[in-house]
């Protein structure tokens, strides 16, 4: 299977206007920002499920997902901390081509992605099936380093940057929402950085 990436016009996320969302500051830097350690990573032992409401459950080790058709997106981060960074270009696996080989169930309407350490955020299955949203091991055309989500991190360039899960290991279709842990800690649970849902109200 071709394991080369899709050609340099593949379609970029589309962006919202404006540009820059609403109390955030433009920044050339990458913070570095998680909650708890650095997991050490071994890939002969990693593994990356898609199972819950999908008709056949998978399991990808890392050679098998890198073989997977991969595309480049570049896309601009918003992180709730207020910076934000444009133009970031990212190589993996579309999250929507993930879930179709998995053969997602007509009951599933959200998504529960599971991290390392026992993180998780949850997503609708519409925001994870939207263009530019990707399974990315790659940065800048360089791997992930560590502290940014190596070996495999979501980005999800719509919402605001903690969706975007680092140390990715399981995607869980489910029938009902859940929030994950930054949603049980206080933070909004949709996340729309243009419509500044940084807290809950909860």
């Amino acid at each position: 299977m071709n394991s080369e990436p899709a050609p340099a016009d593949t379609p970029e996320s589309p962006r919202q206007g404006p540009r820059l969302p609403p109390g955030q500051v433009l920044t050339e830097k990458w913070p570095v920002l998680h909650h708890g350690s650095v997991p050490k990573m071994d890939l002969a032992r990693w593994d990356l499920r898609v199972d819950g409401l999908v008709a056949d459950p998978v399991r990808w080790t890392w050679e098998e997902f890198r073989a997977l058709p991969r595309v480049q997106v570049r896309s601009d981060i918003h992180c709730v901390t207020r910076w934000s960074r444009y133009d970031n270009l990212w190589e993996g696996v579309a999250a929507a081509e993930a879930l179709r080989r998995a053969g997602i169930k007509p009951e599933a309407r959200f998504a529960i992605v599971h991290a390392e350490q026992g993180f998780t955020t949850n997503l609708p299955l519409t925001a994870l099936l939207e263009p530019g949203v990707l399974l990315a091991d790659t940065h800048g055309g360089e791997p992930l380093t560590p502290e940014h989500g190596w070996p495999l991190r979501l980005v999800v360039p719509r919402r605001y940057f903690w969706k975007s899960a680092k140390w990715v290991r399981r995607i869980e279709l489910v029938p009902a929402d859940r929030p994950g842990f930054w949603e049980q800690n206080g933070y909004h649970n949709d996340a729309d950085p243009w419509r500044e849902e940084r807290f809950s109200d909860w």
